[in-house]
């Protein structure tokens, strides 16, 4: 059992993506407004972040984008899969997100859904957009740990 789990949070989905095309600059936690059946869906772990991302609509953050599969048995109970899902914060987060969504090049991401006891929470990120050769370099930086990783385990046992 991980830390996360003792502490009441057991992770669904995350947008590794999302880790690829932005800087992460701060993070925050958002509940997330659902139906039964998509909290079932979650359970199965039937969830899709990757083109995710949030826009604010009359004072109210909206998260577009993230496809919850339709639950087997849920018939006609069921929700569209692409419905924008209402998450929850303080109006003065709502507002302190806006104030940043105004520089250029920032958006608020859903970085991963996680149950917090049976609670469905969201992680945002407010990020900003790397370059090409930004993603290029994280590219080669990671294809560099992962070969000295080889080396040393290859050379452990010599």
């Amino acid at each position: 059992m991980s830390t996360d789990e003792k502490n009441g949070k057991k992770l669904i989905a995350t947008n590794r993506k999302a880790f690829h095309d932005y800087y992460v600059e701060e993070r925050l936690e958002a509940g997330v407004q659902l139906f039964g059946t998509e909290v079932k869906s979650l359970r199965q772990g039937a969830v899709n972040l990757k083109d995710s991302y949030c826009v604010i609509e009359k004072g109210e953050l909206f998260a577009t984008g993230i496809h919850i599969s339709p639950y087997e048995k849920g018939n006609i109970y069921n929700r569209d899969p692409l419905r924008n899902k209402k998450l929850l914060l303080h109006k003065k987060e709502i507002r302190k997100l806006i104030g940043q969504i105004g520089e250029k090049g920032v958006a608020i991401i859903p970085l991963s859904l996680y149950f917090s006891g049976s609670y469905v929470k969201a992680e945002l990120g407010v990020c900003r957009g790397k370059k090409l050769y930004d993603k290029r370099e994280d590219l080669a930086k990671k294809q560099a740990e992962r070969e000295m990783e080889r080396y040393h385990k290859s050379n452990r046992f010599s």
